[in-house]
């Protein structure tokens, strides 16, 4: 059998729209580096209020629930009733989300706003997902590798924004930031124009994929294994987004800013593995990369928690590159594994990642108040074993019934 990719290229492809493409990748880099300015400021949010690493958790969770239980909503609906102007709405309350997080002034406030952020993501990514297939040209695993690369890109900017903004002048200086949010509105009105264009009537993107159906009992086992993988990976990742900082302060004795920068080594480790992972698996096949990431990642992460701390940066940054270049590969292999449901696989796996994640982070931090911050590292690091299933997913291109030979 030949090393093709999951499912085969149109022969006949549309051009791939950078521009759009860039517009998309960009205005995600701001909402999520809004975003990561939370978690990033998390040592500040739990000395001034008070909080307990449970409560820290209890953060991310109620973020990323909020993602999490509305993204599949969002996402089957844009599928069948399209709304361009949606992602400029959706940012719309990650400005607001902001705003309130500025003026917090209790656990119950931070809440509230965190929901609002959350609200936010769960209209902009699978909106934005389906845009960005839109504009792909037929080359899925780079379109949505350079849509998602802008997030790790801005996901790593919050801890040095944090670092040489917020630590210094406070939690009210937060509110600086919702101009970023502004920008990010007029650039997704202007995305949203030209979706609404590829939406009229004849135009080749406003068609369905025509691609026949998988097996039904092929894609539940194939969904449950991708679900397994997605948790392995989001919760590993729930470990370092949230806790590194304290990581590394309970471990080394090293400060704040110092510890937001290993942070920041992560985090665009995770970018760079983002931006490869989805033109690999256009060439390679996209099984192959998301067997080669997760699995592969398991004896850095079973060496980090005893590594020595000129060895926690760049064990952080193997991990956070080979673990990454995943996620493209899965989006885009269960967008071929259910056809024409763009929208829905993208909010359901994307609302099922910000879900693991906070879900992920609230019970590592009750598990920290119990074994400690350095045990929780020892307990995860066996989590990308899990890895092995993917053994288990088929080549997508041999499962249809009329599928002719490679």
């Amino acid at each position: 059998m030949s090393s093709t990719p999951s499912a085969p290229i149109a022969s006949v492809r549309a051009e791939t729209r950078y521009p759009v493409l860039g517009a998309i990748s960009f205005s995600h880099m701001l909402n999520d580096m809004m975003q990561s300015l939370m978690l990033a400021i998390y040592p500040l949010f739990k000395a001034n209020l008070h909080l307990s690493f449970g409560q820290i958790g209890f953060i991310t969770l109620t973020y990323q629930i909020t993602a999490s239980i509305l993204q599949p909503l969002v996402g089957l609906y844009a599928d069948r009733r399209p709304r361009p102007y949606s992602l400029a709405v959706g940012m719309g309350f990650t400005f607001c989300g902001l705003l309130l997080l500025a003026r917090a002034d209790s656990f119950v406030h931070v809440l509230l706003a965190a929901s609002c952020v959350g609200m936010g993501s769960s209209i902009f990514h699978p909106e934005s997902s389906r845009v960005a297939r839109m504009a792909s040209g037929g080359r899925h695993g780079l379109a949505q590798s350079i849509f998602q690369v802008g997030g790790n890109a801005g996901t790593a900017l919050g801890p040095l924004l944090a670092a040489a903004f917020i630590v210094p002048h406070g939690q009210a200086s937060l509110a600086w930031f919702s101009v970023a949010a502004l920008l990010a509105m007029g650039v997704l009105a202007l995305v949203g124009r030209w979706s609404g264009h590829q939406l009229r009537p004849g135009r080749r993107s406003a068609r369905a994929e025509a691609a026949p159906a998988h097996p039904r009992g092929l894609v539940r086992r194939t969904l449950a294994v991708l679900l397994a993988l997605v948790f392995s990976k989001f919760f590993y990742l729930a470990s370092i987004n949230t806790y590194l900082i304290f990581f590394l302060q309970t471990r080394f004795g090293i400060g704040v800013r110092d510890a937001q920068l290993h942070l920041f080594v992560f985090l665009a480790s995770v970018a760079a593995g983002t931006l490869l992972g989805g033109p690999i698996g256009d060439r390679i096949g996209r099984k192959r990369v998301i067997w080669a990431s997760i699995l592969g990642v398991a004896p850095f992460t079973l060496a980090l928690p005893y590594a020595p701390l000129a060895w926690s940066a760049p064990l952080t940054a193997v991990i956070g590159f080979v673990l990454a270049s995943a996620f493209p590969s899965i989006i885009v292999y269960a967008q071929e594994l259910m056809p024409g449901k763009v929208g829905a696989v993208a909010g359901l796996f994307f609302g099922l990642a910000f879900g693991l994640g906070g879900i992920g982070a609230a019970a590592l931090g009750q598990l920290a108040d119990v074994i400690g911050i350095v045990g929780v590292y020892r307990v995860c690091a066996f989590l990308p074993l899990i890895g092995m299933l993917a053994a288990f997913l088929p080549d997508l291109h041999d499962t249809h019934p009329t599928a002719r030979p490679a």
